[in-house]
């Protein structure tokens, strides 16, 4: 069952003296009002500490990153190799209450919590979004989220495509990624080589993965992950493209800008 931010069940899962540069500030506010009332987004919402950014105000400088895919689909190899290529992302280390697997470290993979511990932080308002998963809690910091984007730092979350769907309707300039496998045989295939679940839960995930994939279309790219070194290019690309934007590059160049603009 998928919980939302405000506790209920839904369906499952610079400063600038000179005129030019205020200008554009402006501008992309405008840019970033207009798509969130396009989409209807909400930019706020009760349950929860995070605000999302307002329609009369720049965007903040960083770039959040949400990236989902069913279990298998070549995630968390992706996300490897592009925080190996693109140093400046921050992986944001969601929190969970199952136990940790023998490769994974706690902090590193997740923040493992046991189910008292977590539900306290759900009720200080700590998570952005959490979820109930396969019989474990599953959340994502909103503090640590908000702190790393307003202070300039690309962020890279890993989430199912619901916490994506609450994600998009808090902070609507984020961007959007979802990972597809080339077919449900290596789904299958790649499940099966992990060896870390007994046949039926791979049978589960995979009934999982066709409901997820059916949602791909509500992301903003979609990468066929048939071919890996052409996967992460492509997940790069967009990486790079996103942090070009003309509202975050005015945020991000302001100093630059004025002096382009307003030579003295």
């Amino acid at each position: 069952m998928r919980v939302g931010i405000d506790g209920k069940a839904s369906a499952p899962r610079g400063r600038h003296a000179n005129e030019h540069v205020p200008r554009l500030h402006k501008e992309a506010a405008r840019v970033s009002g207009e798509r969130q009332r396009a989409k209807g987004r909400k930019t706020s919402n009760e349950g929860t500490r995070i605000s999302a950014p307002s329609a009369n105000a720049p965007p903040a400088s960083g770039c959040l990153f949400v990236l989902a895919a069913p279990s298998g689909a070549g995630k968390t190899s992706l996300v490897t190799a592009l925080l190996e290529r693109e140093r400046e992302i921050r992986l944001s280390v969601s929190y969970t209450t199952r136990a940790a697997r023998p490769s994974e470290i706690d902090g590193v993979h997740y923040h493992f919590v046991d189910e008292p511990r977590f539900l306290e932080l759900k009720e200080k308002g700590e998570f952005l979004e959490h979820a109930f998963v396969h019989g474990y809690w599953y959340a994502t910091s909103a503090t640590w989220l908000r702190d790393q984007v307003a202070n300039g730092r690309d962020v890279l979350l890993e989430i199912d495509w619901q916490g994506a769907a609450q994600v998009r309707r808090l902070i609507p300039d984020a961007v959007h990624i979802f990972i597809l496998p080339p077919s449900l045989a290596s789904l299958r295939e790649r499940l099966e080589k992990r060896g870390q679940d007994a046949p039926e839960i791979i049978m589960r995930r995979l009934d999982a993965a066709r409901e997820e994939m059916r949602h791909c279309v509500e992301f903003d790219y979609v990468i066929m992950n048939q071919d890996f070194a052409r996967a992460i290019d492509d997940l790069s690309a967009i990486v790079r493209a996103a942090r070009l934007t003309a509202p975050r590059q005015a945020v991000r160049h302001a100093q630059l800008l004025q002096r382009l603009l307003d030579p003295e």
